[in-house]
C-alpha cells in the first residue's frame, strides 16, 4: 500500500530557496533540509506526500534577505538532501527518519524535517532525544495528537505527541482541537489553549512558554496550528488559529532564550489555485532558519 498520493520524482524538489541559495561549501552548511513527503496515516484530506515538493518549488521565491534580523540565512549554508521516501507503515518511517536526522546532528548542523503529515516528527524527535538528552519539544498546532494509538497504529499523525512525551518534556501551543479521551493526560501547565491565547493582551504567554523549556528544544510546527484564513492548505483546518506574528514571535524568543538545535514544518497540502499557503510554508522555514542562526 502506498504512502503517498503521486510517484514524486527527485528532481520535483529543488534546493531550498532555488539555485541562489545553494551554498558554496555544502559540507560545511549550517542547516540540512530533509523532505518527507508521506501521508499514510492522515484521516480527511489526503496530499500532504505533496507538501514538501511544493514547498520547496515556492521557496525559490522567498526574498533572501530576512528584515527582522537583518540577515541572509542562506549565506550560513542550508543543504536540501534527497527525500525520504517510503511506502510502509510509519513505525518503519520513524526509524527512518531518525537516522536521517541523527546523522544531520552529528555532523554539528540543524536538521529541518519538511513533511509530509505529523507522523514524520516521531523519528526526529527520538534522534533530538539521543543526541540532546534533556530536550523538550515545543509544538506548535491545532491538535493534541496525544492519543496513545489511533486506527490500530502507535505512530499515527494523531500520536506523534504522546511518542514524543515518551522521550522528552513537551509544550503545546496553540492547541483547540482534543478528543476527550486525550484530556485526563494532558498537562494544563504546558497547554497554550488557543482560545485562551486570544482571550490575553499582550506576548506575556510567549516567556511562559520558553520558561517551561529545558536548554535544547526541538520546535515542531504543524501548519495548521494558523488559522485557516492565513493558511487554508492544510488536511485538518481548524478555526480560531495563530497570526503569522503569534507563531514567529514566539519562535525569535524561543531562539534567543534557548537552543533550537532542529525543527520541522509539517502538514501542508497543497490546492490548487491556492498558492499562497505553499509560499507562506516556505517563509516560515526562511524565518524560523534566520531567528535560529540569529541567535547563535
Amino acid at each position: 500500500m502506498s504512502g503517498r498520493s503521486g510517484s514524486p520524482d527527485a528532481l520535483s524538489y529543488p534546493p531550498f530557496l532555488g539555485e541562489d541559495g545553494i551554498p558554496s561549501d555544502p559540507a560545511a552548511a549550517a542547516a540540512r533540509i530533509i523532505p518527507v513527503p508521506y501521508d499514510l496515516t492522515s484521516t480527511w484530506r489526503k496530499g500532504a506526500d505533496r507538501g514538501p515538493a511544493a514547498l520547496l518549488q515556492a521557496s525559490a521565491t522567498v526574498e533572501l534577505y530576512d528584515i527582522e534580523t537583518a540577515s541572509e540565512p542562506w549565506r550560513r549554508g542550508i543543504v536540501t538532501l534527497p527525500p525520504i521516501l517510503h511506502d510502509g507503515g510509519p513505525e518503519e518511517l520513524a526509524g527512518l527518519v531518525r537516522r536521517a536526522v541523527r546523522t544531520v546532528l552529528a555532523q554539528g548542523a540543524i536538521p529541518v524535517v519538511i513533511g509530509g503529515e505529523h507522523s514524520v516528527t516521531i523519528g526526529a524527535v527520538e534522534a533530538a532525544a539521543d543526541a540532546f538528552p534533556g530536550v523538550g519539544v515545543l509544538q506548535i498546532d491545532a491538535h493534541g495528537d496525544t492519543r496513545d494509538s489511533y486506527e490500530g497504529s502507535t505512530h499515527n499523525h494523531a500520536c506523534v505527541m504522546a511518542r514524543a512525551r515518551e522521550q522528552c518534556p513537551i509544550v503545546q501551543v496553540g492547541i483547540r482541537a482534543v478528543d476527550a479521551a486525550e484530556v485526563p493526560a494532558l498537562d494544563p501547565a504546558r497547554v497554550f489553549w488557543a482560545h485562551e491565547i486570544a482571550a490575553r493582551r499582550g506576548f506575556d504567554w510567549m516567556d511562559e512558554v520558553v520558561d517551561l523549556l529545558p536548554e535544547h528544544v526541538y520546535l515542531t510546527i504543524d501548519l495548521d496550528a494558523f488559522d485557516p484564513s492565513l493558511l487554508p492548505a492544510t488536511g485538518t483546518p481548524e478555526p480560531g488559529g495563530l497570526g503569522w506574528y503569534e507563531v514567529t514571535g514566539l519562535v525569535r524568543r524561543v531562539a534567543r532564550g534557548r537552543r533550537i538545535i532542529g525543527f520541522d514544518v509539517v502538514e501542508l497540502l497543497p490546492l490548487e489555485g491556492e498558492h499562497a499557503s505553499e509560499f507562506t510554508a516556505a517563509k516560515l522555514v526562511h524565518r524560523v532558519l534566520a531567528e535560529v542562526f540569529a541567535a547563535r
